[in-house]
């Protein structure tokens, strides 16, 4: 991706599911709970965001924990409050969801030609969102 990570979508996968097991995966603890706790909760205050360099709004229902974004308000329906993750600039997507206890992958090689999220990122986590069935 554009900060030079390479992965595969079964680690990916892996790293999301431990993500969503609050540290354990496969019954070995890799990270506490605090630490995963401490990733996942917006850290940033509102004089931060207003003076970042993202698009306008961009932090309108977004804030930052250690190492990914998190979803601090819903304003549409992928963007659930309490879903942690990341959009890559060359088009990869993943983020986890803890109240739905699902996680999605999105591998393309895609580069972003506007700081807008693509068509395409948004079609896929409603459909995600679309397709649970409860």
């Amino acid at each position: 991706g554009a900060g030079g990570l390479v992965s595969t979508v079964d680690d990916f996968s892996f790293f999301g599911q431990m993500m969503l097991n609050y540290g354990e995966f496969g019954g070995i603890r890799i990270l506490s709970r605090p630490s995963i706790e401490l990733m996942t909760r917006d850290h940033m205050t509102a004089e931060q965001k207003a003076v970042s360099n993202f698009y306008p709004g961009f932090w309108d229902n977004r804030g930052w924990g250690f190492g990914m974004a998190v979803i601090t308000r819903r304003d549409k329906l992928p963007f659930v409050p309490g879903r942690y993750g990341w959009d890559g600039g060359y088009g990869t997507s993943w983020y986890a969801d803890p109240k739905e206890e699902l996680q999605a992958i999105l591998m393309t090689q895609r580069v972003w030609d506007s700081p807008v999220e693509p068509n395409l990122h948004r079609d896929f986590w409603t459909s995600v969102y679309q397709a649970i069935d409860d």
